[in-house]
This record gives C-alpha cells, sequence and structure tokens, in this order.
C-alpha cells in the first residue's frame, strides 16, 4: 500500500538538500567518492547519430574509462545497438543497459513498450532503463502508468528495471513523491530522474525526495529499490554533493552499483581530471583525458 505524505515541504526539503549537498569532500574521501562515482555510471549514447562504432568506442573507453581507475557500471543505449555492446563489452564487467518503451515521451501503445523490451531483452541487455507516460500520470491514469510498469517488468524477464520519471515534467514535489511511490510499488529495481532530453532534471531536492521514498518502501516492504540520477550532472563537486545525499539518507549500502547509478557521461572527463589533480597535485587539461 502506498503511504506518500499528502504534500511534500518543499522549503525543508531543499534546506536540507542544500546542506547535505554542501558537504566538504577532500583528501583519500574525495579519492575515494570519485572513484565510486566513476563505478556506478551509466555511459550513455542516444542519439539519432549512434552507430556501431561509436558504440564500440563507447564500450572500450567503459572498460577502462582512465589509469588505474574502475570499469563503469553499464552503457545505456537504444536497443538495435544491444547486440554491439554486448560483443564489445564480453568479458568485462560492464552492464548493457538499453532505453525501452517509447523513449524519450513515453508515448506510445503499451504492446509495443512491451515488443520493444523483449527485443532488448532477447538482444542481450541486462538493464531496461523504461520511461513513464507522464501525460497520463498528470491526468489522473495512475492505474495505467502502473500497469504498463508492471507489464514491462514482466517482460525484462529478470533484467533489472529502471523507471525515468522525468521530474522536470511533473511540475511540484509532491507529484515527484507520487510518481516515485508508484513506480516502486509497481515493481520498480531503480527510479531514475530524467532522460536527460530536457533542461529540468537532477536537482539536490529531488534527489533527497527520491531517497526518501525509497527509505520509506524499504522500511515498508523490506525490499531496497536503487536510486539513478541523470541529468545535469557534470561537476566533480555537484556529484560529490548528490553522493553526501544518499548516504545520509539511505546509508553505506546503497553507495554501490547495484544500488545508485548517475547517468552523466559529460561527468566523466571531470572526475577524470580531479583525480589527476589530487593525484600530482597539478590539473591536467581536457585535451589530456580521453573522450568516446
Amino acid at each position: 500500500m502506498i503511504c506518500a505524505p499528502a504534500r511534500v515541504d518543499a522549503v525543508m526539503l531543499e534546506a536540507r538538500a542544500a546542506a547535505l549537498a554542501k558537504r566538504s569532500i577532500k583528501g583519500a574521501s574525495k579519492r575515494a567518492g570519485i572513484d565510486l562515482l566513476v563505478s556506478c555510471m551509466d555511459l550513455t549514447t542516444l542519439e539519432g547519430r549512434d552507430s556501431p562504432g561509436r558504440v564500440r568506442a563507447l564500450c572500450a573507453r567503459a572498460i577502462r574509462p582512465g589509469f588505474a581507475v574502475p570499469s563503469v557500471a553499464a552503457v545505456c543505449l537504444y536497443p538495435s545497438l544491444v547486440s554491439v555492446a554486448r560483443e564489445a563489452l564480453a568479458g568485462s564487467s560492464v552492464k548493457v543497459a538499453s532505453v525501452a518503451s517509447a523513449f524519450p515521451s513515453g508515448l506510445a501503445p503499451l504492446e509495443i513498450k512491451v515488443a520493444e523490451t523483449l527485443a532488448a531483452v532477447a538482444a542481450g541487455a541486462d538493464e531496461i532503463d523504461m520511461v513513464i507516460d507522464r501525460g497520463a500520470f498528470l491526468a489522473g491514469e495512475g492505474a495505467r502508468v502502473r500497469a504498463e510498469i508492471v507489464a514491462v517488468r514482466r517482460a525484462c524477464d529478470g533484467a533489472t528495471l529502471k523507471v525515468i520519471l522525468e521530474v522536470g515534467e511533473l511540475g511540484s514535489y509532491t507529484t515527484v513523491r507520487r510518481a516515485c511511490d508508484l513506480a516502486l510499488d509497481a515493481g520498480a529495481d531503480f527510479i531514475k530522474t530524467s532522460t536527460g532530453k530536457i533542461a529540468s532534471s537532477s536537482t539536490p531536492a529531488v534527489a533527497l525526495l527520491m531517497c526518501e521514498a525509497i527509505r520509506d518502501y524499504a522500511a515498508r516492504t523490506g525490499r531496497a529499490a536503487g536510486l539513478k540520477l541523470a541529468g545535469g550532472i557534470r561537476t566533480t563537486k555537484g556529484a560529490l554533493g548528490y553522493l553526501a545525499i544518499v548516504n545520509e539518507t539511505l546509508g553505506t549500502a546503497w553507495l554501490h552499483a547495484s544500488r545508485f547509478r548517475i547517468g552523466a557521461s559529460s561527468l566523466l572527463d571531470d572526475l577524470l581530471m580531479q583525480l589527476e589533480k589530487e593525484r600530482s597535485g597539478a590539473y591536467a587539461g581536457p585535451a589530456y583525458v580521453a573522450s568516446a
């Protein structure tokens, strides 16, 4: 049973999120935090110009992002390129994730969403990032949205399901919380902030709100779901602030790729430059960081 608060206190939420995100992380803790962020990253390419060659290059970087850093958690791409990634990542720890269910709009008949999910899993996807129909949810058709998540969950056939809420289109913290609770109740393994295709996406307050939903759901059901943050996270400082929010709200058991992901491919270069600065005391320019 969903027990969401009737109304989220926006002032309190934003104040606490801002305080947590400003936590100072330095020295060895900063280096460990950067390694953790890399290991929890989903490298993504979701462009019309995507090609097998582009995906292979992304996979090579996913396996070895830089010197003496871990592999990333997963690569995320369209279903038609899953088999290319599956082959390129063979023998590595990197998972293959695929968007599905009419990404990024979510506007397609359920049978198409299910068929797309089935195709991605059959091609070798370990994880499915589905996007909800925000129009239906905002129109009060929560039961329909829940049924679609349940159907895609079934089509995943053991693959991890990440449910994208597109929080920037939901209008209020209270509505975001309702969407979190609905997705978790429908069986989401992760709840995810954004497609990365709109300007408004992850913020510290939204991250805290989603962590609280996951915490409350775990307390109520005993099932520990994960969090994926995506959209607008570009700096190491900002990403470490999100780690602080997750740690303070959910605890260290969530500081692992099995329960936390960050979908911010543009962040990787900054993480590597900051790590080199921590190691050598000097910044390396972007030209010295290999990009896909």
